[in-house]
């Protein structure tokens, strides 16, 4: 009885293998609701009588946009009928990836798991550590503006190459400003896959880092990816993503010119690793041997002037104040006599923003500190009279920053980070001999942002840009874009990804930027902060799918509800999430990524 109502059962599956070639008819197949998928493959490999390997292939179902991976379900579990319309093909495709520095690579990528594990195995296969930073992004549609340009694209073919470390070195790039618009709109959804986003085999998608905070930078193990790195961020200056002043350009020009010059003359990033070691090896024998030394520092960060400015329009309103740096807090007096007392405030710095307000030939040096408060961030700024005190108090601030006291044995090597910052830009009086005073190679349009070209001309830029080129002539390779990058994220706006908003309760849009360790609302007229919330003081957020709103709550009772208005709410909350991901990594657990955690953080409710 059984036999005959099985049989009764049977209806027919018609199935597209793709390796039949496009004009293939479908193959039919006679199946029950009770065969599961793994029969399915068998009963098609059969019926094709093709000999591969077909250990890739999957089955692709068209009108509900999956894969059925688990080979154990039943038709009947995953609710195929006869009018299914299913596809048999390799899970792996070549996708043609655009990397930061105009270089296109052809490679096989995995179509059926989600981005973040198809990132995974991009980087892996071009030696890139760390590859929960990055992600992928659909390109801008690009215009054709001559025929030989679309010619030109170099692809470098890795479909068959299993790649050795250390192949993808190229520092020069062409010149592609179509990258300016606004990245935030075109990330892909890490928790679907490839085939989900209408990613096709052979298109062409982008890889860039995502979230900037980047976990243990080593420039021994990171070549290609501090090369991306590198591309990014130079690519971010000179299409002013964002903002710097006049000075950090020069220098940054300067870095490119000096970075493009050496690595001709020294191909591979990293020919200088030895002498890397031997350095970071002398610096920490002279850490310790500071150690003992650096209470003295206690005596000597003591008189600064300070002021309090709670909005960035007023300049005045300087006080001089009496200062005392403990541990991680600062405590001012009106006077050095009364610091033996109380003082008029004491002020934790540990977990607040420090950032350079910082104009040298104008002799401005100062500290602004963004201090958590229940209500977002108080600003303070401190005025230091000269570089060499503005060097320790910014050392002894970034080091209260991260709840490290001023006998921390890094205090000596952040001051000298410092200083050494700060010599680079300054301009040199005369040139050292080390470039002619006017080096006619020098391509200014390539070292700094077009707004430079429509206010100087090029030979007025030339001299800038070479005298700043003095202070970092002596750099190697690796130091040289190791010091471009920490400048790049010394800058007030770095790392923040802006989308447009509507606040519950307002009545006009306002933008939200996400930055890697907080939130911050921004008045689109003004473009001033209006407040400022960081994620560690995050309890809770959700998101309500249908009216498209998130909604977060931080410790003291602070509630806030935003729908989004350009961007689909499921990168905000991807953004958020991912940067919550990224504070949790540790460094006993470097070498195990938790992906499960991730895609808790930021799949949303179709991860979950």
């Amino acid at each position: 009885l059984t036999h005959s109502s099985s049989v009764m059962a049977a209806w027919d599956l018609s199935v597209t293998v793709e390796d039949l070639g496009p004009d293939a008819p479908p193959v039919t197949l006679s199946v029950t609701s009770e065969l599961h998928v793994g029969g399915v493959i068998l009963k098609l490999v059969e019926k094709t009588q093709i000999k591969r390997d077909w250990s890739d292939h999957a089955l692709w179902w068209e009108q509900k946009q999956q894969w059925l991976l688990r080979t154990a379900w039943t038709l009947e579990k995953y609710g195929i009928h006869a009018d299914a319309r299913l596809l048999f093909m390799p899970q792996h495709k070549p996708l043609r990836l655009g990397l930061p520095n105009g270089m296109t690579l052809r490679l096989r990528a995995c179509f059926s798991s989600p981005v973040f594990q198809t990132v995974i195995g991009i980087c892996r296969m071009i030696n890139i550590r760390h590859p929960e930073e990055l992600s992928l992004l659909r390109p801008v549609e690009e215009k054709k503006k001559k025929k030989d340009k679309d010619l030109a694209e170099e692809i470098y073919d890795l479909t068959e190459v299993p790649l050795s470390s250390g192949t993808l070195i190229t520092l020069h790039s062409k010149i592609n400003y179509e990258e300016s618009s606004c990245f935030s709109l075109r990330w892909l959804d890490s928790s679907r896959c490839l085939m989900q986003q209408g990613i096709q085999e052979n298109d062409r998608v982008w890889l860039r880092f995502k979230y900037l905070t980047f976990y243990d930078i080593d420039p021994k193990y990171d070549v290609v990816r501090l090369t991306l790195l590198y591309e990014q961020a130079r690519w971010a200056i000179l299409l002013e993503d964002i903002d710097c002043t006049e000075e950090e350009m020069m220098l940054f020009g300067a870095l490119q010119y000096h970075i493009s010059k050496v690595s001709q003359s020294e191909p591979q990033m990293l020919s200088s690793s030895a002498a890397m070691d031997d350095l970071e090896s002398a610096l920490q024998s002279l850490e310790v041997k500071m150690e003992g030394e650096n209470f003295t520092v206690l005596v000597k960060l003591n008189c600064v002037n300070v002021c309090f400015r709670p909005k960035r329009l007023t300049l005045k309103g300087y006080k001089q104040y009496w200062f005392k740096f403990q541990d991680t807090s600062i405590s001012y007096f009106k006077s050095k006599e009364e610091s033996i007392g109380e003082p008029i405030q004491q002020i934790n710095l540990k977990g607040c923003e420090v950032a350079p307000d910082v104009n040298i030939s104008a002799q401005k040096f100062l500290i602004k500190l963004l201090i958590p408060a229940p209500e977002g961030m108080n600003e303070v700024y401190l005025r230091c009279e000269n570089e060499h005190q503005y060097a320790q108090w910014m050392a002894a601030c970034r080091l209260a920053s991260k709840g490290k006291s001023l006998a921390d044995s890094s205090f000596q090597s952040e001051i000298r980070s410092i200083s050494s910052f700060l010599a680079m830009q300054k301009s040199s009086p005369g040139s050292h001999g080390n470039t002619p005073a006017n080096d006619e190679s020098i391509d200014t349009h390539s070292l700094v942002s077009p707004r430079y070209h429509k206010k100087y001309k090029a030979k007025q830029l030339t001299p800038r840009i070479l005298d700043a080129y003095q202070n970092v002539a002596q750099l190697s390779l690796t130091d040289a874009v190791m010091r471009f990058l920490q400048i790049w994220q010394a800058l007030p706006d770095f790392g923040l990804a802006y989308v447009v908003v509507r606040f519950k309760g307002s009545r006009k849009d306002e933008v939200l930027g996400i930055a890697p360790n907080r939130l911050i609302r921004i008045d689109l007229g003004v473009g001033d902060v209006v407040k400022t919330w960081r994620y560690n003081n995050m309890k809770q957020w959700n998101v309500n799918w249908d009216i498209r709103q998130m909604a977060i709550e931080f410790e003291g009772n602070v509630n806030i509800a935003f729908s989004c208005v350009t961007a689909d709410c499921k990168i905000v909350h991807e953004f958020i999430g991912g940067y919550i991901f990224m504070l949790t990594r540790s460094r006993e657990k470097s070498d195990t990524l938790n992906e499960e955690l991730f895609h808790k953080l930021t799949g949303g409710h179709e991860a979950l």
